[in-house]
């Protein structure tokens, strides 16, 4: 940040005091911005605290936990294994009926933890995801980067759970979320297994979705309903995530559950149609975990007719209705962003190609810049300039076009003759910003979800391990 402007003693300021002014008038967008992002707001009611991590606040955007109803075939359950030093529930079990069948998708990052190594070896088996009959959540601890102990420790979960369970080890899922480079203590899981026993109930979904909290402000929740050939089917999701959120896939865990009778091979094509623009179109802070999970579950309880055929047009409500919950819990990370105050749409039009379109939002959506203009409620679309033509996507200048809400800011690669200041900075006010850039290369378009970057973003990623 700049230093404070240099008052001349006396008479004519000198040649390095007109250049020091004239960069600091150059930079005091910058220095408003911020300045407007980090100071306080004026003393009011104390924001309710968390059910999560304590000392955060819930999240301005936050969206109240939806009725989930029970889903036939499974049942939840929550205990405390003491991964964190705090009262609160770690570990989430989920129990299936026989015959559920189940898909993932995982992260694309290199160093992958153990449970998604577990998950990933077991559904890519021949006879992968055709029976699964647990799913052991825990957060406070990431497994990840633990090498052959840490790999040991979820195999033993997996034993643990499938002896109480009376199934094979390869039929539980694992999941973790936490500090990555701190091996499991199974043990902490095994001890809770009686408990969690005594405790599963079809009506748990709200505590899970706090069970899987880390530095998350509010559980997040989805539920919709589907016909199949005339018979109601139900979905059930819940997901967690706040920082280290990026594309391919968001880095969080999510879960999905429906009683629809579907063939594990036609839940990877679903899950993988709509993660694309779902989980892998959001990002807060342009970094992906090691731990991203997405499982979804089929238990086959449900009176609608079995779907073992990828491309059946039976699926097209379902289908649409599993994309409508796994979007509204992508819009739940970004909306709990980790010091988040705005909620941001970021649409590409006029690209070259859907691909070129993507990357174009995801490098404005990402732009520190950007984000903290919008935290600082300043509509300065230079910034949203600089993050398009830094991609080396095609882009054509003389073309370029770019709206904040309703208003134009730039036209045909000029700012707009109607741009009105006052009416911008009114919009800018707002919970919810939308910003649209046609880059005029082509027909193509693409929508990436985002927050704004805030003091609060520092403040919880640098005590995150404590």
């Amino acid at each position: 940040m700049s230093k404070p402007p240099v008052t001349p003693s006396a008479g004519k300021a000198s040649t390095g005091q007109k250049i020091e002014h004239a960069i600091e008038k150059a930079l005091d967008p910058l220095a408003s911005a911020l300045k407007r992002a980090t100071t306080p707001a004026p003393a009011s009611t104390p924001a309710p605290a968390a059910p999560g991590k304590p000392g955060l606040k819930i999240s301005p955007l936050a969206v109240p936990f939806p009725t989930i109803p029970p889903i036939g075939g499974v049942e939840i359950a929550t205990a405390r294994a003491g991964f964190y030093k705090h009262e609160r529930d770690d570990p989430v079990v989920f129990r299936f009926a026989r015959g559920t069948t189940c898909a993932g998708v995982f992260t694309k990052h290199k160093v992958g933890s153990a449970p998604v190594d577990w998950c990933k070896r077991h559904l890519d088996s021949d006879e992968g995801g055709k029976d699964v009959r647990a799913l052991v959540v825990n957060a406070g601890c990431a497994n990840a980067f633990t090498g052959k102990a840490g790999a040991d420790a979820a195999r033993r979960t997996a034993s643990e759970v499938a002896k109480r369970f009376g199934c094979r080890q390869r039929d539980v899922m694992l999941a973790s979320t936490g500090v990555i480079g701190v091996v499991l203590d199974d043990h902490k899981i095994a001890a809770q297994l009686p408990t969690v026993e005594s405790r599963l109930d079809a009506d748990a979904w709200a505590q899970a979705a706090r069970g899987i909290m880390t530095t998350d402000t509010f559980p997040k929740g989805s539920y919709a309903e589907a016909m199949i050939e005339g018979e109601k089917v139900r979905i059930a999701g819940i997901a967690k995530g706040s920082g280290m959120i990026a594309p391919d896939m968001a880095t969080m865990l999510a879960f999905i559950v429906t009683d629809a009778n579907i063939h594990p091979s036609v839940l990877r094509a679903l899950l993988s149609l709509h993660v694309r623009t779902t989980f892998n179109s959001v990002t807060v802070d342009g970094d992906t975990s090691t731990n991203d999970t997405c499982l979804m579950f089929a238990t086959g309880t449900s009176t609608a007719p079995r779907i073992g055929r990828v491309g059946d047009r039976r699926l097209k409500d379902f289908s649409a209705a599993l994309d409508k919950v796994m979007l509204d819990l992508a819009h739940q990370l970004v909306r709990d962003g980790e010091g988040a105050t705005k909620f941001v749409k970021v649409t590409v039009d006029g690209a070259a190609s859907p691909a070129s379109a993507r990357k174009l939002a995801k490098s404005i959506a990402d732009s520190p810049l950007v984000k903290t203009a919008i935290a600082g409620q300043d509509a300065n679309w230079g910034r949203v300039v600089m993050a398009v033509g830094k991609t080396e996507e095609p882009v054509n200048r003389d073309a370029l076009a770019i709206k904040f809400g309703p208003h134009q800011a730039a036209i045909d690669g000029a700012p707009s003759p109607h741009y009105d200041e006052a009416k911008m900075t009114a919009y800018m006010k707002n919970p919810e910003i939308d910003i649209t850039v046609d880059v005029g290369a082509g027909r193509a378009s693409a929508t990436v979800w985002t927050c704004d970057l805030t003091k609060g973003y520092i403040e919880i990623n640098g005590d995150y391990r404590s």
